[in-house]
């Protein structure tokens, strides 16, 4: 099975000594440089198949499975996005800095890694906006894909709509220089050719296979 992974900002709300700490793993209506957008009620699924199971998404470190740094007390859907809260383990190295890093605000990327169920694909704008997917892991991460680009007032992203705007908004807004700049909407593209060419075959596939059982 073919995990994804979605990257965005983690709107930390509260952290406390114990290390428990809430926030939002996700907000809903922003599309992340690979052209991926979070509709609400996408993890609504996941959620009550977890609350059925009595399991919780992993809290990892980095995405790497054998870093389990705490874990989740609570995952909801509200208006804004993937509400949260968890806690850290303060009894493991990474726990203890994970904490610091949060606490001090020095991180706060979280990336999401998931198995997309159901979406739709916009040919126009290159994005694919997410209808449901099924959550395996949040990760505390040092470098989400958009980890400069990241926005603290999603009314900024309103005035983003073409390359030139976003090359304008990572070098001024963001003080990108030209090189960086130019890598971050590189990585952008590819993303977007792949998610383009996976559509273009598993189309042919399933024309090949409506010629074949005719």
């Amino acid at each position: 099975m073919n995990k994804s992974k979605l990257d965005g900002r983690f709107e930390l709300k509260s952290i406390e000594e114990n290390g428990i700490f809430s926030g939002y793993g996700s907000v809903f209506g922003n599309e992340d440089l690979g052209g991926d957008i979070v509709a609400k009620g996408a993890f609504t699924e996941s959620i009550k198949n977890h609350a059925n199971n009595k399991t919780m998404p992993a809290m990892l470190w980095q995405h790497n499975p054998d870093d389990v740094i705490g874990k989740y007390t609570k995952m909801a859907e509200d208006e804004h996005g993937l509400y949260v809260e968890g806690q850290l383990c303060m009894d493991t190295v990474k726990g203890r800095e994970a904490y610091a890093l949060l606490k001090m605000g020095a991180m706060s990327g979280l990336s999401i890694g998931y198995v997309p169920k159901k979406w739709e694909w916009d040919d126009e704008n290159y994005t694919r906006t997410l209808k449901e997917v099924d959550l395996w892991e949040t990760s505390i991460v040092t470098f989400p894909m958009n980890d400069k680009a990241r926005i603290e007032d999603v009314k900024s992203l309103d005035d983003i709509k073409t390359v030139r705007d976003m090359e304008h908004f990572l070098r001024d807004a963001k003080g990108f220089s030209k090189s960086e700049a130019g890598a971050v909407i590189a990585t952008a593209k590819a993303a977007l050719r792949r998610d383009a060419e996976e559509k273009a075959e598993k189309e042919a596939l399933e024309n090949l296979l409506t010629t074949i059982t005719g």
